[in-house]
């Protein structure tokens, strides 16, 4: 491998010190149609190997800008796929540095069809090993398929490109208009890309991903020694219904939460944090947004949207698919109302009430605040499979809110019968305790002590085997 290119360059920069080898390192491209000369094209503009991270194994792919403009040829495709074939029969998983040009013209149809077998090896991977992408220069047409067909995407911020038709080719754009393909916009509008930073953090965020992860789906959840109290006490806690982000991270073995797509649909967080050195995947609401001093920067609706959902649902299908226990932290009175939301909030709630119920690792609910109508059953409640629900002394379970109720059952009669009516609503029909007595919630739990009853109950349930019918794949 030349350490002078820029592919070896991120690969090095990528993994543990001196842990790659390369394979295939004398492959070359083999096609002279359409006067490509036949001069050398050095590991045919892709490094293929494997290395370690944190002492993990990993297979690697980087392409090589300065050859061929790192174009995917019928050999540059190869390497990839043989590097997918070793990845699944080893279960470890692949990390793909993207920056090429794209599709190689002078090879014509070999190389639309290099596209079609490296989708087809992304398609067989997916659920068995974890697969994860980098795009650090261009990546577009055909090629935008790879980030998309992986589980989680990264993204340099400055000069990558992400797309399928490139921003000047759609109907009244242009790119100083809108950059359809920067990473601004495929992280905030998409909801494509997890991590947008600089080249070296990307790197440094790859190797902190893949610390969360278990190689294959047969390994089931990491698991590392935890030197955080598993008692630990938090306070602090209770102030943190608005911005759950906040919540996970206080939550977590020595406070590290890593969240995933925070741009995209804020309303819902989503992301990996240890529990006992056992990593759990996360689903939250969101009605606020704290900046690093604990200030509100952004208020949001307590309310499920089709962004969210769809973002939740993706990422609950991840975890129940290698095996990673689910903690959810619901706070929810309803459903986004609005005419562009309702255009798809339906099947969105759909997908994500189809993800949490079918799902078949532990899985844990803490209702902070409010668990209303559909909304709170489709957040990971009992009636569609958690195994173990906490309340908060002061949240509420129920139908909808008590004022809202009154005034429906007790339409035309005055505001204080209303007001009367709707305390009592509030009380036998939306209380913590209400909830517990009819067997919705499994205990009422004071919010400083969450993190030590959610370890408890993830410990409990860490031999939970659950079948579910006999069937090729559902349809949702």
């Amino acid at each position: 491998m030349s350490t002078t290119s820029k592919a070896s360059q991120r690969i090095v920069s990528l993994l543990d010190d001196n842990s790659f080898v390369e394979i295939g390192g004398l492959v070359t491209a083999r096609a002279t149609d359409f006067n490509m000369k036949p001069e050398e094209t050095p590991s045919d503009g892709c490094i293929t190997g494997y290395g370690v991270i944190g002492g993990k194994p990993v297979y690697v792919y980087s392409q090589d800008v300065a050859v061929l403009n790192g174009t995917i040829g019928e050999m540059h495709a190869r390497k990839i796929i043989n590097l997918y074939n070793l990845a699944m029969k080893t279960g470890a998983p692949v990390i793909g540095l993207l920056d090429s040009a794209g599709l190689r013209l002078q090879e014509a149809t070999d190389a639309l069809n290099a596209f079609g077998e490296i989708y087809m090896k992304q398609v067989d991977a997916s659920g068995v090993i974890p697969q994860i992408t980098a795009v650090l220069g261009s990546c577009g047409g055909g090629l935008a398929l790879f980030p998309t067909l992986t589980d989680f995407t990264f993204m340099e911020e400055k000069n990558a490109k992400l797309f399928v038709n490139a921003p000047n080719a759609l109907d009244g754009n242009v790119v100083t208009k809108c950059d359809s393909s920067s990473a601004a916009f495929q992280a905030g509008e998409s909801g494509i890309v997890d991590v947008v930073a600089d080249e070296a953090t990307v790197f440094a965020k790859i190797r902190e991903l893949v610390a969360f992860l278990p190689s294959n789906s047969r390994e089931g959840s990491d698991i590392v020694d935890c030197s955080d109290d598993l008692n630990r006490v938090n306070p602090e806690l209770a102030n943190c219904l608005g911005d759950t982000f906040v919540a996970l991270s206080i939550l977590a073995d020595n406070n590290d939460f890593f969240e995933l797509k925070a741009d995209y649909a804020k309303d819902m967080v989503i992301g990996f944090l240890k529990l006992d050195g056992v990593t759990v995947g996360a689903v939250a609401n969101r009605s606020e947004v704290c900046d690093e001093e604990g200030k509100v920067v952004e208020k949001l609706d307590a309310v499920l949207t089709k962004q969210g959902c769809e973002k939740a649902a993706d990422f609950v299908n991840f975890c129940d698919a290698f095996d990673i226990p689910v903690l959810t932290l619901t706070n929810t009175k309803g459903y986004k109302a609005t005419m562009c939301s309702e255009k798809g909030i339906a099947r969105a709630a759909a997908k994500l009430t189809y993800a949490f119920a079918n799902a078949t690792v532990p899985k844990v609910n803490v209702v902070m605040g409010k668990a209303l109508g559909t909304a709170g059953i489709v957040m990971n409640s009992k009636a569609i499979g958690a195994d173990i629900t906490y309340v908060w002394p002061d949240a509420q379970i129920g139908t909808m809110e008590s004022k809202l109720a009154a005034k429906i059952m007790y339409e035309g009669q005055g505001a204080d019968v209303i007001n009367e009516k709707a305390a009592q609503y509030e009380a036998l029909q939306l209380s913590a305790s209400g909830a517990a007595r009819r067997g919705y919630a499994d205990s009422i739990i004071n919010a400083a002590e969450t993190r030590k009853y959610v370890i408890g109950a993830f410990e409990i349930l860490f031999s939970k085997s659950e079948d579910r019918p006999a069937k090729k794949h559902g349809t949702v």
